[in-house]
């Protein structure tokens, strides 16, 4: 189950306590993510308990998926509990990636798949209500947007800002909208990555150096705070800088000048600050890593970007738009038709953890739409995704099973051949290649069996029971 998005506001506003929020009671349901090739963001309330879903209007939602049954499941919730039933459809339904047969219940149910849909178990789906907005090249769910709202609100009452988060969550592009924001943002935006700056070349490179200040230092040279003067300073990841160097930047933001190297005199220097770091930064201040007293100058107000699986309404819009850069690159190579996302590839990035949030995202999509070009396939499968991708996230069931389809989908799945003895199985039943993606393999591979099951990631008796199958009038696609 997907908890309800918590409110990620300034720390010196810590959460808005439920009493201020009101005393609404939460409503439990559907947040249709996916459908038909394209994300979505519906919220389909469980009225009285329960919801049907189906090729028809649900909750005011048109469900137009030419793969779901006008019956096709069922899901209820029961005081804290889900209950999700398939009702013999017939391409079935998966539960948190497991084919689902007949009904289940529990409390930890997150991601249910029908046909080509996705949807998010909600134990309330109210704060979703307002959708996915895409601005200055991020994309913002309910979850993004409250950190939004605390960005906004830092850059139009303040002058500094301190972002936490993972890696690959975005902190530049926060940085980015507290400038974009704020009164400064008719001034520069400058970026530094502390890390990345070499030993010893922190304080010129920070604070500027005058002509002679060392040998080869042949003219004067402006630093980053002099570059940022009357815009935003990002400093990432800014514990990297040496202590020493700590201190002369919190001596620039408290008396507004700077003393570069090899000058006498100070420059003024005004603009607003923003500091980012992948680790908690009060942690870092305890470890020894930054001063005390810089921590308090810069430490707050704050926010932290949540982690990309704390958000994962965002995610199908992510790989929306990594498949739409993929399109651009591959029109340029001479790519026939557009990459898109079967709902399978939705239903396995939803079931990830990525570490790497969404920088790690956007890169395995990519590669997964390369992947599934050289199989002949303009549809992205979870199959083309590296199983490495995203370090499939812990469960107590594991997210992926063979067979097991539900209703007459399990007599399908059957059809697919299953690994002998001694044969290493490269696919599940439930993601069997579909008939056009093996043709094509063939004809590349002009009709050798080995190379067209190693491209298609299958044992080539797999690939040899299949086409004795069809050629005996039972092959078909297991693809649910």
């Amino acid at each position: 189950m997907v908890p309800p998005a918590r409110n990620t506001t300034l720390d010196d506003a810590p959460g808005l306590p439920s009493e201020r929020l009101g005393s609404k009671e939460p409503q439990p349901g559907l947040l249709l993510i996916f459908s038909a090739d394209s994300p979505r963001c519906d919220v389909l309330p469980l009225e009285d308990g329960e919801i049907e879903l189906g090729r028809c209007e649900v909750a005011g939602v048109h469900l137009d998926d030419q793969r779901m049954s006008r019956r096709h499941a069922r899901v209820r919730w029961l005081g804290g509990t889900w209950q999700v039933e398939d009702l013999d459809s017939r391409n079935g339904t998966w539960l948190d990636g497991v084919p689902l047969t007949g009904a289940r219940a529990g409390a930890d149910f997150r991601i249910v798949r029908t046909g080509w849909s996705v949807f998010l178990l909600l134990a309330d789906v109210e704060p979703f209500r307002a959708g996915v907005s895409r601005a200055g090249g991020t994309i913002r769910g309910a979850t993004l947007a409250r950190t939004w709202d605390a960005i906004d609100r830092a850059a139009r009452l303040g002058t500094t800002l301190h972002i936490a988060g993972e890696s690959g969550t975005g902190k530049e592009h926060a940085a980015r909208a507290f400038h974009a924001l704020g009164r400064r943002r008719d001034g520069p935006f400058v970026p530094v990555n502390c890390a990345a700056i070499p030993a010893g070349l922190a304080e010129r490179l920070l604070f500027g150096a005058r002509k002679g200040a060392y040998s080869g230092a042949a003219s004067d040279a402006d630093g980053y705070l002099q570059a940022a003067h009357g815009g935003v300073l990002f400093l990432d990841e800014v514990a990297e800088l040496d202590l020493g160097v700590q201190a002369k930047l919190l001596r620039a933001l408290e008396a507004k000048e700077v003393l570069p190297l090899g000058a006498s005199r100070p420059a003024q220097v005004d603009f607003a600050l923003v500091s980012a770091t992948h680790k908690d930064l009060r942690a870092q201040m305890a470890a020894g890593m930054l001063r005390d007293d810089l921590y308090f100058r810069i430490g707050r107000p704050s926010v932290r970007i949540p982690r990309l699986r704390e958000r994962p309404e965002d995610i199908p819009w992510l790989v929306d738009a990594a498949l739409r850069d993929a399109a651009a690159a591959g029109a340029r190579a001479g790519m026939s038709a557009p990459p898109r996302a079967h709902a399978s590839l939705i239903e396995a990035c939803l079931l990830r953890a990525w570490p790497g949030n969404v920088r790690e995202l956007t890169a395995e999509i990519r590669a997964a739409a390369q992947e599934a070009h050289l199989a002949g396939s303009s549809v992205v499968h979870e199959r083309h995704l590296s199983p490495s991708a995203g370090q499939l996230a812990v469960r107590g069931t594991p997210p992926v099973v063979s067979g097991g389809a539900t209703g007459r989908a399990a007599k399908d799945a059957e059809r697919a051949p299953q690994p002998a003895a001694g044969e290493r199985p490269s696919r599940r039943a439930a993601s069997w290649p579909a008939e056009e993606e093996i043709e094509a393999a063939l004809r590349r591979e002009q009709g050798n069996v080995t190379r067209a099951a190693r491209a298609l990631g299958l044992h080539r008796n797999q690939l040899r029971r299949w086409l004795a199958q069809r050629a005996a009038g039972g092959g078909e696609d297991a693809e649910g």
